[in-house]
C-alpha cells in the first residue's frame, strides 16, 4: 500500500513540501495570508476576502495539504477533463480509461482508509474533488457516487471478502461502482420499491428494474436496494442491499437516458430478471439482511454533504464567471461594472454566496469531527440551492 501512496502525484507533491513550499501557477497570491492570530498562527482568508473566490489557499477548514491536492486536481481537470468534455457530452458517457488515470493519480477513494486498499485522506481532502468539478463548469461525471456512496457503503457495512474484492480495484478505477434505488413507479421513495430478492436454498433470486441509474452504464458492481421481506409490515424493515456484477445471467443494462444537463455522467435503466444470488452478495453479508434501510438512512449526510459541496463550488464559479463578464462588456462606452444596478446585483449574490459558503463548511467541519446530523446536512443543501437560484435569475 506505501507504494501505492508513493505513486499519487499529489501525495508525492506533499512529501516535497519539506524542501518547496511552491504550489505552482495554478494557485493565485493571496494577499490576507499574511494575517495572523494572536498565537501567530497564519489565518487563511475565507472566501468573500480574495480576489477570486476559486482562489487556492482560503478557507479556515483547510492545510497547506489540501491546498496541494486542490492543485493537483485543477490541474488534472485542465489536462484531461476539460478537453474530453464536449466528446463525453454527446456520446453521454465518460471512457473507462479516464477512471484509471484518476485511480493512478490517487483521486478515487481518497477517504477509505489506506490500510483496506483506499488512499487514506480525510473526507476533506475528497471533498476536493467535487469542489473542483464546480469551479472547472464540468459537473457531468458521478465519481463522487463512485468513492463517496458506494465504496464507503463496502468499507463501512462489507464483510472482509467483499472489501478485498472490491475496494482496492474501486480505488484504481478498474472497478467503476454504481448504487441503484430509483424505481420506475417509486422514484427514490424506498417505502415505494417493488425489486424484490426472494430466497432460494441458500441464494436468492432478484427481480425487479431501475431507473435514472448514475454510472449505470459504465459500472462493473452496483448495490442493488430491494426487498427481502415481502408483505411484512413496514418495508423499511425488510430491505437489503445487493452486491450485483456486470455479467451475471438475468442482469441487463437499459439504454442511456437522455437528460438535460450533466450529459456526460450516464444514467440508465438497469433490468434483473432471475438474477440467482448468493448470500455472500448481500453488503455485510448474511448478517446484514433486511439491514440495507439503516444503512442507507446513516450514509445521507454524507451523501447530502456531497451534493451542497459541488452546488456551493458551481455557484462561486458562476459569480466569478459573472463578473469577469461585467467588468469587460461595455455599454455606452463604459463596462457593465460600473452601473451602480450591477454592483448593487452583484454584492447581493456575493453576500449571499459567502453565507452559504460558511454554513457549509460548517457542516464539513461538523462532519469530520463525526456530529453532522441529516436535518443539519439538509439545510446545507437547501441553502447552497438557494444560493445557486439567485444565480441563475443574473446569469
Amino acid at each position: 500500500m506505501a507504494g501505492r501512496l508513493l505513486r499519487c502525484h499529489w501525495m508525492t507533491s506533499l512529501l516535497r513540501t519539506h524542501t518547496s513550499r511552491s504550489l505552482g501557477a495554478n494557485r493565485r497570491p493571496l494577499s490576507h495570508s499574511a494575517v495572523t492570530d494572536e498565537d501567530s498562527t497564519p489565518r487563511r482568508p475565507e472566501v468573500g476576502q480574495t480576489e477570486s473566490m476559486m482562489d487556492i489557499g482560503t478557507r479556515a477548514i483547510h492545510s497547506e495539504e489540501h491546498d496541494i491536492f486542490r492543485t493537483s486536481i485543477r490541474r488534472f481537470f485542465q489536462e484531461e477533463i476539460l478537453p474530453n468534455q464536449d466528446r463525453w457530452d454527446a456520446q453521454r458517457y465518460v471512457d473507462r480509461e479516464v477512471w484509471e488515470k484518476m485511480g493512478t493519480a490517487g483521486f478515487l477513494g481518497v477517504a477509505i482508509p489506506a490500510e483496506i486498499g483506499g488512499v487514506g485522506g480525510d473526507f476533506k481532502t475528497s471533498l476536493i474533488l467535487y469542489e473542483e468539478q464546480g469551479y472547472a463548469n464540468a459537473c457531468g461525471t458521478a465519481w463522487g457516487i463512485h468513492s463517496d456512496i458506494v465504496m464507503p457503503y463496502i468499507a463501512e457495512y462489507g464483510t472482509p471478502e467483499q472489501i478485498e474484492k472490491f475496494i482496492p480495484a474501486m480505488a484504481a478505477g478498474t472497478n467503476i461502482g454504481a448504487i441503484a434505488m430509483t424505481e420506475p413507479g417509486a422514484g427514490s421513495d424506498l417505502q415505494g420499491i417493488k425489486t424484490y430478492a426472494k430466497r432460494d436454498g441458500d441464494d436468492f433470486i432478484l427481480n425487479g428494474s431501475k431507473v435514472f441509474i448514475s454510472n449505470g452504464y459504465v459500472a462493473d458492481t452496483v448495490i442493488v436496494v430491494a426487498l427481502t421481506k415481502i408483505g411484512e409490515g413496514r418495508k423499511a424493515h425488510g430491505i437489503s442491499l445487493f452486491l450485483v456484477e456486470k455479467g451475471m445471467p438475468g442482469f441487463q443494462k437499459g439504454r442511456i437516458l437522455e437528460k438535460i444537463g450533466q450529459k456526460s455522467a450516464d444514467a440508465t435503466e438497469l433490468f434483473f430478471e432471475d438474477v440467482r444470488l448468493p448470500a455472500s452478495a448481500i453488503v455485510g453479508g448474511e448478517a446484514m439482511l433486511d439491514r440495507g434501510f439503516y444503512h442507507l438512512m446513516h450514509q445521507l449526510p454524507r451523501e447530502r454533504l456531497l451534493l451542497t459541496a459541488g452546488v456551493q463550488c458551481h455557484a462561486e464559479f458562476m459569480f466569478e464567471i459573472t463578473r469577469d463578464y461585467v467588468r469587460k462588456r461595455k455599454a455606452f462606452g463604459k463596462p457593465l461594472s460600473n452601473l451602480q444596478t450591477i454592483q448593487h446585483r452583484l454584492a447581493e449574490l456575493k453576500t449571499e454566496i459567502c453565507v452559504s459558503r460558511a454554513f457549509t463548511d460548517r457542516c464539513i467541519q461538523l462532519f469530520h469531527e463525526d456530529s453532522l446530523d441529516s436535518a443539519t446536512a439538509s439545510m446545507g443543501k437547501y441553502c447552497c440551492m438557494l444560493s445557486e437560484s439567485l444565480l441563475h435569475s443574473l446569469v
